[in-house]
């Protein structure tokens, strides 16, 4: 399996290979296959050809650069970027003290108050959207408000991390979101429980009785209220 691994990983080195990198597809001529064939039995018969390709390889598999994920966020700048800004705010606060005599407001915005920083913002977005993909939330038709709902609570939250009791600021405001969430999901949910209801008084006949064309971009919705309605009246 080693060797099968390593034969692999030197397929790209091949002098054979070389005019076919840059093709999708690549399509080997016979010559090509014979030569490789013959490559892989000197491999084979020689262990310390082997044992210098198995190097080789090694190191240029590891020297290759790893990607990060889309929506990576280093906990470390992300740290360091909030006590810069924590240390604005307290500044800008004794600013405000002296010029009005009396503290600024907790929430919201205030005379000489620093904006938060687009790399601040950015972290927000990518975590609140990594969190909008996992299994319990991705399949939520209102996806999009989950996520500004939990960049809305990170700004709106942000003063409350003490970096002198927590140097984890990507599990703070990955539990604040997480609870924006659910926030939402509980709030359709009692907009669909009322919506629900206005049809059932209404009529429901009369009410699903529409054009198709009216319901363009609201189909899952419809079908959500039309298919709860169903189970309601099943269930009678």
């Amino acid at each position: 399996m080693m060797l099968v691994r390593v034969l692999k990983r030197s397929l790209r080195s091949l002098s054979v290979l070389k005019d076919f990198r840059e093709l999708k597809e690549p399509i080997l001529c016979a010559s090509s296959v014979t030569n490789l064939v013959y490559w892989i039995s000197e491999v084979l018969s020689s262990p310390l050809k082997y044992a210098t390709i198995h190097e080789q390889s090694n190191l240029e598999f590891n020297d290759m650069p790893k990607k990060k994920p889309e929506h990576y966020v280093n906990n470390k700048e992300f740290l360091d970027a909030l006590v810069v800004y924590k240390l604005k705010i307290a500044e800008a606060e004794k600013k405000y003290i002296e010029k009005y005599g009396t503290n600024p407001p907790k929430t919201g915005n205030w005379d000489g108050k620093p904006r938060i920083p687009n790399y601040l913002g950015e972290c927000f977005l990518k975590i609140a959207t990594h969190l909008s993909y996992k299994p319990n939330f991705v399949n939520y038709m209102f996806r999009e408000e989950m996520i500004s709902d939990g960049i809305e609570n990170c700004v709106q939250y942000i003063h409350n991390f003490n970096p002198e009791r927590s140097t984890n600021p990507f599990a703070y405001f990955t539990q604040i979101i997480h609870y924006a969430f659910l926030r939402r999901i509980a709030k359709e949910k009692r907009q669909l429980d009322i919506k629900t209801k206005i049809i059932e008084r209404t009529g429901f006949d009369e009410v699903m009785m529409v054009d198709d064309s009216l319901l363009s971009g609201h189909s899952s919705e419809y079908n959500s209220i039309k298919d709860n309605i169903s189970y309601r009246n099943g269930n009678r």
